[in-house]
């Protein structure tokens, strides 16, 4: 059972889903936890998964400061793996 949440009833657009700060931390934690796990799963390169990796390190730190937008960022990463885009940054 995948604690992902529908963008129909995202919690960070307010209203009736809204979550408390509490409940997005736990939804941050339980989604970085599925992200982490569908990158090990990855068929990719060990360069590939390391950048995966970094990228969701960086939202744990992100988290830190800024909750709300640590879970947009986990959003669009988890959004652009269901879709097969690659979620990482471009190199410059």
């Amino acid at each position: 059972m995948s604690p992902s949440v529908p963008p129909s009833h995202d919690p960070l657009r307010g209203g009736p889903g809204a979550t408390s700060e509490v409940e997005l931390y736990a939804l941050v934690a339980a989604r970085l936890k599925e992200a982490h796990a569908r990158v090990r799963a990855l068929d990719v390169s060990d360069g590939t998964r390391a950048s995966l990796t970094r990228s969701l390190l960086l939202v744990t730190e992100a988290a830190k400061r800024d909750l709300p937008e640590a879970a947009r960022r986990l959003a669009r990463f988890m959004d652009d793996l269901d879709s097969g885009a690659n979620p990482l940054p471009p190199t410059p």
